[in-house]
């Protein structure tokens, strides 16, 4: 225990499952430490019924207390289904593996244990003052909920945020045992409800029932008493439940409440648990990372000098992992919100949309889980034997994509006077020679003064279509299968900037050219301010894009975007906060799309018919004030109405203040939403990192295109890996033939397994490796 915290006075706050596990590790750690735990409810009074618990987690407690979790091995129900009941018919995906147990037993088991090590449990009892805790204690851990009091008290230093979401649920229980985790979809008069149901004894289920806050107060059920709300929804899942009743424990109508604070610590007190995150129900992980909270603090406690120390400690490495599971849970609360739109997909494509929807299950894994039931979605999708659905081919007007993958635009900065040369030559050949089904060049710019920076391409001169040519011909004669697109822009106020290298949207120290934009407004404050267009100026305009179209078209390009996005010159008339025009081309969205859309009309009338048009939008500017995601759905509705093929959805980088939502496939919510109310097709972007995602995002219907930059800026074969890494050989990719002597996954070396992050001897005394870092979830 050499170089451990000296802790002698604990005060845990709150009785739930998170703070009983760390007084219980923290009193084994040291069993001279005098811990207290106040909980303000009786012994057996708590909220919900059953607690599902991953392997992952029971292997972090069996490693750190095997007392308390051979305590819990006995309790639990253990089931590997999940099954999904949607308009009649129900669809069963296996191999998940769940354990569950009550959580009056739960609690139960860490009362036993606490006592047994001798941590003091005062229930029934409010915690004294904050003050006065501090000053009896080395460390005050609260674990007091989402309602948390404490964090209230001091919320200037931890900074809570806390958002209430659409939802209207309630816990009850069911006295039978499902047979599997069970979501059911009901769509009643009033609209669409749901099912959350599960096993936590070997006769009882915990029963969740939701729906949107207008189908709840349009049902009445706003006005409903307890025992009639029970009773309503038993009959609404009557099939499900047999007929049998449901019953409650005090159980209330209530919305979810997601807690993200920025600091977790602050002299002296910690939070853990609901009090400092909170993920919503329906991935069923918040007792899991409490008890993970818990892990991690002991540990913490345990490998650092000091109590700041170990508190910044815990922080740092539990904070990843929560902000990941934070997004998980609430891509998951947000399918659930928005269920209504995915109601009409086939059946299977249903029941994997559900089962992928927080992105934690992907294509891959559910076919390790249930290769039977994931190869019956393929052929329901189209796949043909072996193809995996991102070598599935897709038609966008007149021209069929072999594969699903896209190249995403990156602006390279490395032209001469608006000329394409050998590297982009080189870039752009590699990458379709890597497979991708469609390779798309950075933006283009319309004029000179479009530019961005002195580096950027152009297409506004013969010689400039000219070098582009030569590439279209490369791309078609070396890569034949791959199609090769252009997107074109204009700068607008982001222009006259320094290359990406020297400083991202810096002005150029010299040699600046005017900018103009919707509005005179500068994107950053030490920006050149630009002049707001004129009439005859976006006259001017709309025929440079014309000119530029055509010339795309004699260069041979297959496909056409419009850059709309990004806060460049069409964006900036889009976005409330960019456009502030008080004449026909600003103020309500119909006014803000009407310069895009005469542009668009103008490229479209001298783009060749049988080529298709995409447009790129930005579907949030993460500001408030911004672009809307109903406004977003009605961008893209104006511009299909116009004849656009598809809409490539991103987001932002329309203001320097935004703040945006960063993690995995964090935009493609937006690009789903669009396709499903539109009905347009979509090319999804923004951190698709793996050929698994594209398989689960293409399956489960959220889009239809994939584009990856980065990636590709990694490995410009990505897509023939994909396929080797696969086993794919088919039509949707083909090798050039002086690769194919390496279309074989190479071999790798072993990879071990992390060791587990807290482990105790049976007496009380850490190993000296303790410190040896791994991961508390996934």
């Amino acid at each position: 225990m050499a170089g451990a915290v000296t802790v002698r006075r604990i005060a845990v706050i709150g009785g739930g499952p998170g703070g009983l596990y760390a007084a219980a590790l923290l009193k084994r750690l040291d069993p001279a430490r005098q811990i207290t735990v106040w909980e303000r409810n009786a012994p057996d009074e708590t909220f919900g019924f059953g607690v599902v618990l991953s392997d992952e987690t029971l292997g972090g407690i069996e490693h750190a207390d095997p007392v308390v979790y051979e305590a819990l091995k006995k309790e639990f129900v253990r089931w590997d289904d999940i099954d999904i009941v949607h308009r009649g018919v129900r669809h069963r995906s296996g191999g998940h593996g769940f354990a569950a147990l009550g959580r009056r037993r739960l609690l139960r088991v860490l009362h036993e244990r606490c006592r047994s090590l001798g941590v003091e449990l005062r229930f029934a009892t409010e915690a004294p003052p904050l003050d006065e805790l501090r000053a009896e204690h080395d460390l005050v851990v609260a674990a007091d909920g989402v309602r948390s009091t404490t964090r209230a008290a001091l919320a200037d230093a931890f900074r809570p945020r806390v958002s209430e979401h659409r939802c209207r649920y309630i816990w009850l229980a069911a006295d039978f045992a499902f047979d599997a985790f069970r979501f059911e979809i009901a769509e009643t008069e009033h609209g669409v409800v749901q099912l959350h149901g599960y096993p936590f004894a070997a006769d009882a289920s915990t029963v969740i029932v939701e729906m949107r806050e207008e189908v709840w107060r349009a049902a009445g059920l706003d006005r409903a008493g307890p025992q009639e709300s029970v009773e309503r929804c038993a009959k609404i899942f009557a099939d499900a439940l047999g007929g049998r009743p449901l019953r409650s424990n005090n159980s209330a109508w209530t919305t979810f409440r997601t807690v993200v604070t920025e600091h977790w610590s602050h002299d002296g007190v910690v939070l853990l648990g609901d009090a400092a995150h909170t993920a919503h129900f329906s991935i069923g992980s918040g007792t899991k990372l409490a008890v993970e909270d818990a892990l991690a603090l002991a540990a913490c406690l345990a490998e650092q000098p000091d109590v700041p120390a170990a508190l910044a400690a815990y922080e740092e490495e539990r904070r990843p992992v929560v902000a990941s599971t934070q997004r998980a849970a609430r891509a998951s609360l947000e399918w659930f919100e928005d269920l209504g739109r995915y109601l009409d997909q086939p059946p299977r494509q249903f029941a994997f949309n559900l089962l992928t929807r927080s992105r934690r299950v992907t294509h891959d894994n559910l076919r390790l889980r249930d290769a039977h039931f994931t190869e019956a979605v393929e052929r329901e999708f189209g796949c043909p034997p072996g193809t995996p659905p991102m070598f599935t081919p897709f038609r966008l007007h007149g021209l069929t994509l072999r594969n699903r993958v896209v190249v995403s635009p990156m602006d390279l900065y490395s032209a001469v006077d608006g000329v394409p040369g050998d590297f982009h030559l080189v870039h752009l050949g590699a990458r379709a020679l890597g497979g991708a089904g469609l390779v798309m060049t950075e933006m283009v710019c319309v004029s000179e003064e479009g530019r961005i920076t002195p580096g950027c391409t152009g297409l506004y001169t013969a010689r400039q279509g000219e070098a582009w040519r030569r590439i279209t011909d490369f791309v078609h004669s070396q890569a034949p299968g791959t199609a090769i697109g252009v997107q074109l822009g204009h700068s607008g106020r982001k222009g006259s900037t320094r290359l990406m290298w020297e400083g991202m949207d810096e002005p150029l120290p010299e040699g600046n050219w005017p900018l103009v934009a919707a509005s005179p407004l500068p994107y950053r404050p030490d920006g050149q301010v630009p002049r707001e267009l004129s009439r005859a100026q976006l006259t001017d305009i709309r025929e440079q894009f014309a000119s530029a179209a055509w010339r795309a078209a004699r260069a041979g390009f297959d496909l056409l975007e419009l850059h709309c996005a990004h806060g460049y010159l069409l964006s900036g008339f889009l976005s409330p906060l960019t456009n502030l025009r008080t004449d026909a081309y600003g103020g309500s969205l119909d006014r803000r799309l009407r310069f895009p859309l005469e542009v668009f009309d103008a490229v479209r009338g001298v783009w060749p018919d049988d080529r298709p048009m995409t447009v790129r939008v930005s579907a949030t500017d993460w500001a408030e004030g911004g672009t809307t995601a109903e406004e977003a759905v009605a961008i893209a509705r104006a511009f299909a109405a116009h004849g656009a093929d598809a809409i490539d959805v991103s987001t932002g980088q329309v203001v320097a203040g935004e703040r945006p939502e960063f993690g995995r496939s964090y935009q493609t919510p937006f690009a789903d939403r669009i396709r499903h109310e539109v009905r347009v097709p979509v090319i999804a972007v923004g951190a698709i990192s793996s050929w698994d995602d594209v398989n689960s995002l293409i399956l489960a219907g959220r889009t239809d295109l994939c584009a990856l930059a980065r990636p590709h800026l990694y490995d410009p074969h990505w897509t023939l890996h994909a396929a080797a890494e696969q086993g794919y050989q088919g039509p949707g990719v083909v090798w050039p033939a002086p690769y194919r002597a390496g279309s074989r996954r190479p071999q790798t070396g072993r990879t071990d397994a992390p060791r587990p992050r807290l482990a105790l001897d049976p007496v009380t005394a850490l190993p000296p490796d303790r410190a040896v870092p791994g991961p508390h979830g996934s």
